[in-house]
């Protein structure tokens, strides 16, 4: 069965909560509404996806994306991203290739990252990564660089730079506090 979402703003949400459970516990996608931490099946709440699992989840024939009553397909919501998100190409791209690669990607603005990494998903193991994504040839701050670093090794993360190169392949830098 393939679940119906529907685009709100810059979200996407599956108001079926048979399918916002299908959706959430096949690889932990979205949150639920009103729940800080699902523990458990059954969850009685709608599933609010960003832009970014929706278009992932779409096209991986997981989920029918709709506005209003009109069905959009891959290339709509796509645009539809690049329009309303800053660096939405480059954050798919990363998103994506971190997905095919079987990791689970969770948002990561608590830590001041893009996405948090995973290996199983949450609840099941903490994860071990924060991921920033950059443009290549972007130009950063190094302080935003340190900021980042020092808040994930204080909730023992590393931090991982995925740079998205012009032809779209992705380099990815493994950043680490070094002891001599």
């Amino acid at each position: 069965m393939q679940c119906r979402g529907y685009l709100l703003y810059n979200r996407v949400i599956i108001p079926d909560v048979g399918c916002a459970n299908e959706i959430y516990w096949n690889g932990f996608y979205g949150t639920f509404l009103g729940v800080a931490k699902p523990r458990k099946k059954g969850i009685q709440s709608p599933l609010e996806l960003s832009i970014i699992e929706a278009l992932y989840l779409l096209k991986n024939k997981k989920l029918q994306v709709l506005q209003g009553i009109r069905v959009i397909n891959e290339d709509e919501l796509y645009s539809y991203g690049v329009e309303r998100i800053q660096r939405f190409k480059e954050l798919y791209l990363v998103y994506e290739d971190l997905r095919k690669k079987g990791f689970v990607v969770r948002r990561g603005l608590k830590f001041g990252c893009d996405y948090l990494v995973y290996k199983y998903g949450p609840g099941i193991d903490h994860a071990p990564y924060g991921v920033q994504v950059f443009r290549y040839g972007e130009t950063f701050d190094p302080i935003e660089l340190v900021r980042m670093g020092r808040l994930l090794h204080s909730v023992r993360k590393k931090l991982i730079l995925a740079i998205v190169l012009n032809d779209g392949k992705i380099k990815y830098l493994l950043l680490e506090w070094w002891r001599p």
